[in-house]
């Protein structure tokens, strides 16, 4: 078997033949890297990876002990190569999240989700391209220019979590870590046809993740298939003394279902249809696709019902209120004394003002002056103080679908496939982007995309959510819809 031809098989299973030793331990990092120089590199590349460190990660095989028929459950992502958002703090590549304010910076420590992965056998040999301090929908943001979509470089990856979408979906990497806030995993995966899963606000550790909206963030993780996502996330899940917002509560088995063959994997399984996000406006054919996902839920023994989240057209003015407001706090760390880009000035002032307007790129900028001003004397009670009174509604409205005994809800993830770079050039139309995923990230509830089918050969993203640490079954009823579908989610 070649190494590239690795690449097709799951994360679990390749990891499972490196622990006992029937593939080398440097198998599925030698098909990750080849594919990388294949499809990244170069001007007609898809400029999805901003740092790789082969050496840091043969270094690291040495360490693991591995091939001498461990078992996985020590080692569940032994030898597998994972890509990393620029955003997340490492130790032997820089940390820049897109930004020329932090170009080149390199982390003292690392983060939680990062020493997870490690224990766990996997290597980290990429970090990947993504919107400046995440604030963006397509990742043409980035300080190091714009990632293009692996199926057409035409248009975007989506956003902000865009160069691990396409390094995932271009089979670079089985499994990679994004972040979210606003939708930032779920919608690049729908863009690329592959998995992405926001866990419960405080499932994951935020430690090491660079904070974009404290209360909003959350890492991420994206696979190529249901299975990978899963095996990712069951990595880095649990609580960490260093994130005083994680909860402990017990981690399930999120694969527990992978391997249900039974007719009706899905009996008793109350699955929602929020009537708000099936507008008229939405395109015929997602609401199709949208529809033959329902029904062949309903085949596997779910029932299927109508439900409503009635403050869902409130939550991007919401959402767009409470995210500036914390980001204008969270980035005035970066002001050219403590790290970073320094550019000097006239005093001290001088030096803020030109390091910043020199280092942050025009959206930063925007969402910073947005978050200042509603923050501000005189209108914090007009809008961020409503904002959040909103926010609470919105989180009511999930609470109360839930308590109804509904355990999942079903939605289109984006309005849209992935559209043409540069042809959203009004601020507020890039935001609607991320319309139906921006409530999962007010609420804190766990949610995920995965692929259901191809509107003119672009990937469709249907959406599941859950109720709050029930990952467990937003997977379950995942792993049977992905199953159910089969090659129709492709084509």
């Amino acid at each position: 078997m070649s190494d590239v031809s690795l690449l097709s098989r799951s994360a679990a299973d390749v990891a499972a033949d490196i622990a006992a030793g029937r593939l080398a331990t440097d198998a599925a990092l030698n098909a990750s890297l080849q594919a990388y120089a294949a499809t990244d590199a170069g001007p007609s590349g898809l400029n999805a990876v901003l740092y790789s460190d082969a050496d840091s990660a043969r270094a690291s095989l040495q360490s693991l002990s591995l091939g001498n028929g461990t078992s996985t459950d020590a080692r569940p992502l032994a030898g597998i190569p994972v890509a990393i958002k620029d955003n997340i703090a490492t130790l032997s590549m820089p940390t820049s999240c897109g930004s020329k304010i932090l170009d080149g910076y390199v982390s003292p420590f690392e983060a939680t989700v990062i020493a997870k992965l490690r224990a766990a056998g996997a290597l980290m040999p990429m970090k990947t391209n993504m919107d400046e301090f995440a604030m963006g929908s397509s990742t043409e943001n980035s300080a190091f220019g714009a990632t293009k979509h692996p199926m057409d470089h035409t248009r975007v990856p989506g956003g902000s979590s865009g160069g691990s979408a396409a390094v995932v979906a271009a089979g670079v990497t089985r499994i990679a870590l994004g972040s979210e806030t606003g939708g930032s995993v779920r919608q690049p995966a729908a863009f690329c046809g592959i998995v992405g899963v926001k866990p419960t606000y405080g499932r994951v550790s935020r430690h090491g993740l660079v904070a974009f909206a404290s209360s909003l963030d959350q890492v991420g993780v994206f696979g190529q298939t249901v299975d990978d996502a899963a095996l990712g996330l069951q990595v880095i899940a649990g609580a960490d003394a260093l994130d005083s917002t994680t909860v402990d509560v017990p981690v399930s088995d999120y694969r527990a279902s992978r391997d249900n063959a039974a007719a009706q994997p899905l009996a008793g399984v109350v699955v929602g249809r929020p009537v708000e996000y099936f507008p008229d406006s939405l395109d015929p054919r997602m609401r199709e696709l949208l529809d033959r996902s329902a029904d062949r839920l309903r085949a596997l023994g779910a029932e299927v019902r109508d439900v409503s989240l009635p403050h869902t057209a409130l939550a991007i003015p919401v959402y767009y209120i409470v995210a500036p407001a914390e980001a204008s706090s969270n980035l005035a760390r970066f002001d050219g004394v403590r790290y970073g880009l320094r550019v000097e000035g006239d005093g001290l002032r001088g030096m803020y003002e030109a390091t910043r307007s020199q280092g942050f790129g025009p959206e930063v900028t925007r969402r910073i002056l947005l978050g200042t001003y509603v923050l501000s004397a005189g209108y914090y009670d007009a809008y961020y103080k409503r904002a959040m009174a909103v926010r609470r509604l919105i989180a009511a409205d999930f609470t109360k679908v839930f308590a109804s005994g509904v355990h999942v809800l079903l939605t289109p993830t984006t309005p849209t496939t992935a559209f043409k770079a540069g042809s959203k050039t009004d601020p507020y139309e890039m935001y609607m982007s991320d319309i139906f995923t921006a409530t999962a990230n007010l609420a804190g509830v766990p949610a995920m995309s995965q692929p259901i089918g191809r509107i003119d050969g672009l990937p469709v993203g249907g959406q599941l959510l859950a109720s709050h640490f029930d990952e467990a079954t937003m997977f379950r009823v995942a792993y049977a819809l992905e199953r159910a579908l089969g090659s129709e989610a492709h084509a």
